[in-house]
């Protein structure tokens, strides 16, 4: 059986409980940043504790904080493509839409004349 569980979006307070628990952090010059793309995009907490998490010995807050801003302005890249493409799609299907109404009005008149 299959089950479609909500989950909500990491937001900025989110991450910082998040980053104090995994980085021993409470506050970093990329804090702004990260509060910001935040709100911009719609990721899982699980995904930002995954950068947040240090990959190796050599791995400290800063590394871990930049990694998660670099997944983050990916996130809104694909965001931004994806809303163009959505846009795209909208507009030629409208201009196939005009197309078929005249085709089908001239149609009409043609029958009617």
């Amino acid at each position: 059986m299959d089950y479609h569980i909500e989950m909500s979006y990491c937001r900025f307070e989110a991450f910082k409980v998040l980053a104090k628990n995994y980085l021993e952090n409470e506050s970093h010059d990329l804090y702004g940043e990260i509060g910001r793309l935040l709100e911009e995009v719609d990721v899982s907490p699980a995904d930002v504790a995954e950068n947040l998490m240090p990959k190796s010995d050599e791995d400290d807050a800063d590394i871990c904080l930049r990694r998660l801003v670099k997944s983050l302005e990916e996130e809104k890249k694909k965001k931004v493509e994806k809303e163009a493409r959505r846009k795209m799609k909208k507009a030629e299907k409208k201009e196939k839409n005009e197309k078929q109404k005249k085709v089908n009005d001239a149609e009409q008149n043609g029958k009617k004349v």
